[in-house]
């Protein structure tokens, strides 16, 4: 995930902070509407 988050920071122009964020906010997203891929979605983020 870390390798993500400095793609964010590098090419969107984030804070650490605010990649973070997205990533948190685009995972339970993911999670609320496809609820059968939670598995999958915390292997690839992390479990939070």
């Amino acid at each position: 995930m870390n390798e993500l988050i400095e793609k964010l920071v590098k090419e969107a122009g984030l804070t650490e902070a605010q990649a973070k964020q997205a990533i948190s906010t685009i995972k339970n997203y993911v999670v609320e509407k496809f609820p059968m891929l939670e598995g999958a979605v915390n292997n690839v983020f992390g479990a939070s």
